[in-house]
């Protein structure tokens, strides 16, 4: 009896541990259930908004060589393709050019001979019209004789039918039978004349087309064999591009056929170079001509430059997608040197303003409503005047005072 009233006291004791600590636990989850939001609170401080960007440097002064177009019908008659030329001699990487050295040279005999039979054709037909006209002018003589001298005959025959009158019936019948034959003929004659001047002039004619033809074809070839020899138009340094070529990347060679339009070399004029890079169009605001920038290579991350926004392109051009879009920005290079050549890649520190002791907030604190930016004070929306929009800060010309706490949505901290 006394073991099962202590049984009986166990089981209560440990029912009410359970309810104890039942209800210990409960308060711990509902002071982790509600976090204080977070803030953050204005400060000024010197800020400085720099934009970084990316391209390639260029020279300012360049020319490119590209694979010329033959013209007219140079391809069609010499077995060449019109769309694809060989290689004969180009000049070797890293050469020093001056204006009218030979930079490519393409295979020309196919357009040297076409023009040289092109000319001949050309001298033969001019022969040939010559001939023409001289064999013409020669018949011609002969038929303005045979003309004069049916002319005369019928105004001899209108002679004799005058003397009718005095003549016997049967002489005055033969008489206008004379004249109508002296009619008849001369009308034929003059017939045949016009025809035969309207078939000589156009058996000249004729001849005279295939011969400007023929000349035509002549000077485009000579045209295209001399279009075939590119030379320097700049004095600068020779630079061979990499194309592709049976499945790899290299540079053009001696002997290889390449296409029409393809760009072969450079020729860069040393001296003043430039960066070239894409700029995004949501970074455009503050992107004005004559910017600061301070460029570093690279390839070379000791060195750097100073540079300027020299100029924007006007149209942007959409990029891997039709919502966003990019701009070309050129940078000139202030104290370019030696190390600075085309091609190497480039990182552009584009300086959009500095502020000395400016109100400052993070800016993702930063809201809009109906197009007015505003911070939250104490719970409170206030709208404020924001000079700039970095990367991490904004600047705020009015609107907050230093010390205030503005909250910062998502529970971000500062």
């Amino acid at each position: 009896m006394h073991s099962i009233s202590r049984l009986i006291s166990l089981g209560l004791l440990l029912a009410a541990v359970g309810c104890a600590s039942g209800s210990a636990s409960a308060p711990v989850a509902d002071s982790t259930a509600s976090a204080p939001s977070s803030t953050a609170v204005v400060e000024r401080r010197d800020v400085t908004h720099v934009l970084r960007l990316h391209g390639s440097v260029e020279a300012q002064n360049a020319a490119a060589v590209v694979v010329p177009r033959i013209m007219g019908q140079g391809g069609l008659n010499t077995g060449q393709s019109p769309n694809a030329l060989v290689v004969t001699r180009i000049v070797t990487n890293g050469t020093r050019v001056r204006v009218g050295d030979l930079l490519v040279e393409f295979d020309r005999q196919a357009q040297v001979n076409l023009a040289l039979e092109k000319k001949a054709e050309f001298r033969d037909l001019t022969e040939q019209v010559r001939k023409k006209q001289a064999e013409q002018a020669e018949q011609r003589a002969k038929d303005e004789t045979a003309l004069m001298t049916a002319e005369n005959a019928l105004k001899l025959a209108r002679l004799e039918v005058d003397k009718n009158e005095l003549l016997p019936k049967i002489e005055a019948e033969k008489n206008l039978l004379l004249r109508e034959a002296a009619e008849a003929e001369l009308a034929q004659l003059r017939k045949t004349y016009d025809l035969k001047l309207t078939a000589a002039r156009a058996e000249v004619r004729t001849l005279e087309v295939r011969r400007d033809r023929a000349r035509r074809a002549w000077e485009h070839a000579e045209a295209n064999a001399e279009r075939l020899l590119i030379r320097a138009p700049i004095e600068g340094l020779a630079v061979l591009r990499t194309i592709w070529k049976s499945g790899r990347l290299g540079e053009p060679q001696e002997g290889e056929e390449v296409r029409t339009g393809l760009g072969l070399l450079d020729v860069v004029a040393e001296g003043a170079m430039r960066v070239r890079v894409k700029l995004n169009q949501s970074d455009l605001p503050g992107m004005t001509v004559g910017l600061p920038a301070d460029i570093t290579l690279d390839a070379y991350p000791k060195q750097r430059y100073s540079g300027r926004l020299d100029g924007l392109a006007p149209v942007a051009t959409p990029g891997m997608s039709d919502k966003v879009r990019t701009l070309l920005a050129v940078f000139s290079v202030q104290n370019a040197d030696a190390t600075l050549t085309p091609d190497l890649s480039a990182a552009v520190d584009v300086r959009l303003g500095a502020w000395s002791k400016a109100l400052t907030v993070p800016r993702q604190a930063i809201s809009w409503r109906d197009g007015v930016a505003g911070v939250s004070v104490n719970g409170q929306w206030r709208a404020v005047t924001v000079t700039a929009l970095t990367e991490r800060e904004a600047v705020i010309e009015k609107g907050v005072a230093a010390g205030d706490r503005v909250d910062l949505p998502g529970g971000a901290r500062s």
